[in-house]
């Protein structure tokens, strides 16, 4: 299983996010750069993937973050491929 290492406190802002989790997921260029469009690429069966986020409390800090944690979290219990796990943080 492919293992992911995200930092929450990278996820907040959006052009951020969606630049980091394209690049991160090696999704392609004509991807979509939205939630709607990250979500339906983890949504299709494809690969055994593991997601793991760090620093999710800056994520719930933000608006955006929110809609992200929800977007992963979605697509998580909706493709049994994907397994979002918490990451180790940094203290």
């Amino acid at each position: 299983m492919e293992t992911i290492r995200l930092d929450g406190a990278r996820l907040c802002r959006r052009e951020e996010a969606l630049a980091l989790l394209g690049q991160a997921l090696a999704l392609p260029e004509w991807w979509g750069c939205n939630l709607d469009a990250l979500h339906d690429c983890l949504t299709e069966p494809d690969r055994p993937l593991r997601l793991e986020l760090s620093g999710r409390e800056a994520m719930e800090g933000t608006q955006f973050g929110r809609r992200l944690l929800r977007v992963l979290e979605d697509a998580a219990a909706e493709n049994p491929f994907l397994e979002l796990a918490p990451g180790h943080d940094r203290g």
